[in-house]
Order: structure tokens, then sequence, then C-alpha cells
């Protein structure tokens, strides 16, 4: 039915993502994910929803079709899917759904929909269906659907009595793929479609529906037969986040899926395994706590003693003072994903520490040795606070947040740590979406050090050996006008195995109130070396956020040496121009952080390929540490000249460390989904830029995790 070559590639799709309650009436019956990787029935789509959030990799085969997606449910009306499928080629395609209505005791539920709206078109249809679930066990569901879903059984669109030019459908894709067929939206012939699903038991569901597509395109070009309109099928859910399906499609075909479903609102390990931490201690009760700082002598024990005391959970201390009845305290967290728990553990030591007098703690967490911002608690509030109802809102109502710019506190630490930190794990490299194979990867060793000159001024590198992989052979790539940016990057190492990933040295300042800078140079990443220069305004309490970066590149050997390459003359990058290919970037930024952990940023500027434009993107963290998100980049190349894709557009999924072991660590995986890699709208991909190191520690992004500041 399908080639090892074709299923390596569908489940490299799912590897690389590695997964608004349900629209029924009866909550506990989840969405049925159909073989599109969407809700629906068996290839029709339905208005269900899956639960907000909710994220889920989904592989269909059926005759010589497979289909690979990720679908993710962006907000508890919308959600969005990315797809890989091989027809008679392999193709991208993404849709996206609203649910204009849920159900209620007599209307059903009722979703809007686009199915392949930005690609070549080949899946691109349009749809209105309602479902409605009758009793507790069965769902019905019933649209009206354009395009590929009006094949068979099609009359005039109803849409015409509004326009005439909604009776034709035109073919507004172009052969580079990748733009928004805004033409084709609704318009054509219509036909209708439906199914019921039966739920038999909690495990077992059984399907069937009236499909309206003809699959024109699957029975010219391949050994598809279609003989029936009707589709029949079983799904079995043995535990949550699991369904497996089987179907007889279209009177001829055999068809298989597996979906697994991912709840980014939970965690992997409910409770995790946080060591508990210290209790507040009232003041006169800890026989840890200093009589004074007033004497050198004593400032010197208090401050040695607060630093161990730290260290032992996981913070490092840079600096204290007492002032009258206030303690100053300037702190990195190297253990903790959320501020606020930070936040909240160090106040508790230091409520066993600190002198008698002091009433008054102002908390000063760092990143990358500049301060973020400075938490006035009060003393009391923290004593009587503790365990007490409602503990959590009522210490963020009395809590400040104010800019921490300034001088660090008097007396510093001497942290006992080296400051030169190495090690040497495997890593998996992938490569998804080749148009000549779907999956590619590379397995070898890589070697990292970070050398620590002062907190704020860090000199960091990796290196990697390659051991194996086929990552090397560049594959499908189409024409382009621009220069060798990004499209043969799998050149990289390949003939000398291995080499120089990033080596650069990196400092952070703060050159004002709300303002903070850094300085990048050396190799920054694998395709390009140079210096960069950022600047944020971003003040504590804001939500608003304004960066500026600007940056001077080479394009590196393909050795990942320390040479720098000329510019490409030809597709295949085997014939230079002789001089050096180099160039300025720059980019204007605004970011916005929404409530419900939607944050957007706009970047504004010239690229690496000399293109000017901008780049859109939106994200979704949740209270766990996951964070979805989307971008495009639109800039002033030609989609022709751009080539295949013509624009850059990728999907981004970062999950936690600590979601899946469920011990603390800050540490995440992270991956974008592009459904290819091209020249154009292409920016350096630097470590450490400000706004990620920033923001984690401001008020609304503590506010938002303040929840763990008991714990």
């Amino acid at each position: 039915m399908f080639g090892l070559k074709n299923y390596t590639g569908m489940v490299g799709l799912a590897v690389a993502a590695l997964c608004a309650t349900p629209a029924a009436a009866d909550d506990d019956w989840r969405a049925t994910y159909n073989l599109y990787g969407t809700a629906g029935i068996i290839d029709t789509p339905s208005a269900v929803l899956p639960k907000d959030g909710e994220v889920a990799g989904t592989l269909g085969f059926f005759g010589e079709t497979q289909r690979g997606t990720l679908t993710f449910q962006l907000h508890p009306r919308i959600s969005g899917s990315f797809r890989y499928s091989f027809i008679d080629t392999y193709d991208r395609s993404f849709d996206l759904r609203y649910q204009l209505a849920h159900e209620g005791e007599i209307r059903p539920a009722i979703a809007i929909g686009l199915r392949d709206f930005i690609g070549t078109g080949r899946y691109s249809s349009e749809y209105i269906v309602a479902t409605k679930t009758i009793g507790s066990d069965v769902r019905v569901s019933g649209g009206i659907g354009w395009g590929r879903l009006a094949g068979v059984g099609g009359f005039t669109n109803p849409l015409g009595v509004i326009d005439e030019g909604f009776e034709t459908r035109p073919d507004d894709s172009i052969a580079t793929g990748g733009t928004v067929l805004t033409g084709q939206f609704f318009r054509g012939d219509a036909a209708l479609f439906g199914g019921v699903e039966w739920r038999v038991n909690d495990e077992w569901t059984l399907l069937a529906e009236y499909s309206s597509d003809a699959y024109e395109r699957e029975t010219d070009r391949t050994s598809f037969e279609r003989n029936s309109p009707l589709n029949f099928g079983v799904t079995w859910e043995p535990r949550p986040g699991r369904q497996w399906g089987a179907y007889y499609l279209y009177g001829s075909e055999i068809g298989v899926s597996g979906t697994f479903t991912f709840d980014p609102t939970s965690r992997s390990v409910p409770s995790g395994f946080d060591s508990a931490p210290l209790p507040v201690a009232v003041r006169g009760q800890s026989l840890l706590a200093a009589a004074s700082w007033d004497t050198a002598e004593q400032e010197s024990g208090g401050i040695n003693g607060l630093g161990q005391v730290l260290a032992t959970d996981g913070f490092r201390l840079l600096g204290a003072e007492v002032t009258g009845s206030t303690m100053r305290v300037r702190y990195e967290n190297n253990t903790y994903r959320a501020e606020a728990q930070g936040v909240g553990r160090v106040a508790r030591i230091m409520s066993q520490l600190a002198p008698a007098n002091v009433d008054t703690f102002i908390l000063e967490p760092t990143r990358r040795g500049i301060a973020l911002s400075a938490v006035t608690l009060r003393r009391t509030d923290l004593e009587t606070l503790e365990n007490t109802a409602g503990a959590s809102a009522e210490s963020l109502a009395r809590a400040t947040f104010s800019d921490a710019a300034g001088p660090a506190p008097e007396f510093s630490y001497e942290n006992p740590d080296p400051a030169f930190l190495w090690g040497a794990y495997p890593y998996l490299e992938l490569t998804v979406f080749d148009g000549d194979e779907p999956l590619r990867a590379d397995v070898g060793v890589e070697a990292t050090f970070q050398y620590e000159l002062r907190p704020n001024l860090l000199l960091a590198g990796t290196y990697r050996h390659r051991l194996e992989g086929n990552r090397e052979e560049v594959g499908a790539i189409s024409a382009s006008t621009l220069p060798d940016i990004r499209r043969t990057g799998l050149r990289y190492g390949s003939e000398s195995g291995g080499g120089i990933e990033n080596l650069f040295l990196s400092w952070y300042g703060r050159p004002g109130r709300d303002l903070y800078s850094r300085v990048s140079l050396g190799y920054l990443e694998r395709n390009f070396g140079g210096v960069s220069g950022e600047v944020l305004w971003k003040p504590v309490d804001s939500r608003l956020a304004i960066g500026a970066e600007l940056n001077y590149t080479l394009l590196r050997e393909f050795d990942l040496g320390f040479g720098f390459r000329p510019a490409c003359s030809d597709l295949n990058c085997t014939v230079f121009t002789g001089d050096n290919y180099d160039v300025v970037t720059g980019h204007l930024s605004g970011y916005y952080d929404f409530e419900n952990g939607y944050q957007a940023q706009v970047d504004v500027g010239r690229y690496l390929a000399g293109d000017w434009g901008a780049t859109f993107s939106l994200d979704r963290e949740f209270d766990n540490g996951w964070k979805l998100g989307a971008y495009v980049t639109l800039t002033d190349v030609d989609f022709e000249d751009f080539g295949e894709g013509s624009f850059d557009k990728g999907i981004m999924l970062e999950i936690p460390t600590d979601w899946t072991v469920g011990t603390p660590t800050r540490d995440t995986v992270a991956t974008t989904l592009r459904s290819l890699e091209r020249d154009g709208g292409s920016r350096v991909r630097i470590d450490g830029r400000l706004y990620d190191v920033v923001s984690g520690g401001h008020e609304t992004q503590m506010a938002d995790n303040w929840g763990r500041f008991w714990r």
C-alpha cells in the first residue's frame, strides 16, 4: 500500500513535533481526529473542537496516499493544522478552523473552515459544518463544502445570490506554492456532506459518512478507485491521548490512522518532584538569622551564609546588603522555570537569615548578569500569609514591582562555583519536508562550553562531530535569484564531518532605566559570523516592549572552520563570485504581551539576503511553560524570485523539560517547523536575544506564574 521510504517521511513529521472544551454537549466525549488529522468523522470535518491548547499528531494511510498532520488548538474557538502529504508527489498544506457557535441544548455546534488555504491547493476546500449530539452517544454532522468538497453532487453556489462571482472558482495557485488562495475561498459549485459517530463505549466508536470529495487527482495519477461516496470506520481509544482508526473508504480502499494528543495545560507529572522549600521563619524563632549586619565581620558572615543556603536550593547569590530595616538581594535563578517560584523560595530563605529588625525584602532576579526587576515584599506579609487560603493572590496584590537599574548591592558574594563549564552529549538533528527525501537525520557528539568572565560577559561555543547520517545530501532545490543564505545549509559540515557550530562572546548591560543592551561577537551560528548589537526598552510593569538590532555578518565556509566564503553564482553553490558575502541587517521590533499567555511580535527591517520586509509572530505560552506559535515573513522579494514556498512561514513549538521529567529545570526543547527553508526573509540566529532574556522577570509574566510563588 505504501513504500517504506514514504512511511519514514510521515514518521519524521511526527517525531519532529512531538501532540475549548469539546463542543459536544457531553463534555467527556473527545473530538475524533479524521484522516486529515483534524476533528471530523473519517474524511470529512465536524464542528467539534478539541480541548483548548491540545496538540495532536496524526498519521493516516490509504492506497498510495499518506498524510502526516500537526493540529494545534490555538484558542478555545480556533484550531490550525500543518500537513505533509504524499499523493503522487510530496505536498505541504495549512488548515484553519473557527467555531462560530458552541453546541447548546437545541442549537448544534457550528464551524467554518479552510483546508489547504496556503499551498499548492491540491487539498483546497472550504466548508461550513454543524454537529449535534443526540442522547449521550451519537453525534451527527452535516455541512456544505466548496473546492474538493464539491467534487460530487455539486450544485450552483448559493452565495451567488450575493455576487455572481461566487459561482466561478478560479485557479489562483502558482507553481511555487505557498500563497494564500483568497481568490478561491467559498467560490465555485457547492456540495453537501455528512456523517455520524456512535460511541459504543468509552473506548470504541463506530463511524459512517457521505463524502463529496471526487478524488480526481488520485484517480487520475494513482491506482486509487472511487467507487462509492460512503465511508465506514471504527476508532479505538485505549487511553486518553491515543486514538487508532481503521476504515473502509470509497468502496475500494482500506485505511488506517493513529493520533497522539498532548495537553499543554496539564503536567506530565502533576505534583512535580520539586524539593520542599524552607518554611517562612517568624522573627525570633529562626536559628539561622543573624543578630545584625552592623559590622564588617557580620556582613561577611551573613552574605556567605546566605550564599551557601541559596546555592543548596539552586540559586546563585550575586550580592546582598542591609540598609536600616530593608534587605536587598540580587541573585540568579538557575533552576526554576518560573521566576515567581524563584522569588518565593528566595524570600523564604531571606526570612530564615535576615536580622530581626529587617521588615522589607527587595529581591532582584537576574539573567545573563543583568538585573531584571526589583520585587518588594513585606516580611510581615510572608509571616501571616504562608498557610492561609488565597495566599498566592493576596501575596501578589501586596507585592510591588519596579526597575532594578543601578548599582548592585554594596556587598558582593564571591561565588565558589567554577566560571568554566563544559559538557559533551549525543545529538540527533532532523531535517524534514525535503522534496526528494522527507526525513534526513544526523547523529553524533556535541561538546559545549561556557566561560563566565563576568556575570554579564560570557564566552560560549559548540562543536559537533557527526558519526552517521545523510543530511549532507542537499536534495531538491528550486530556483531562486537570491543569494544562497539558507537553501544549501545541509552542506555545512558535510565534507568535514562536523565543526564549530558557534563560538561567540556576549556582553549584556543596563544602559539606563527600562533599558537593556547586548553585544555579541564571533561565529554567531552555523551559517554566519560577525557582530550583533541590540537595545531593548521594556518597563517592568508594561506589556509593551520596543527593541532595535543591528548586525554585520559574513557567510561562513562549508567546513565550519574559521573561514568565510564568497556568495554563490549558481543554484547548487559550486561556482562562487570571488568576493566574501557580507551583509548589514537590522530590525526594529515591537512586542506585546496580551492576557492569557498570548504574545505578539513584529520585526521590520532588512534580512540576510538583502531583502526588506517584516515578520509577524504570535505565540501562546501556557502556565506550565508550553509555548505554541506561528510566524510569517513578507519581504520585497517576488514570490517567483523567492522560489518554492513563495515566502517564509512556520510553526513554533517549545516544551519545557520540567513538564516532562517533573524535576525543576530551566531547559526546554524547541523546534520550528517550516514548510521548507529558503533564503528570503532570513535573520541571524543569535543565542540570548534580549526580550527572551528579560521578559520572564517582569511583572506581567511573573503575575501569570504567581501560583508557583509558594511552591
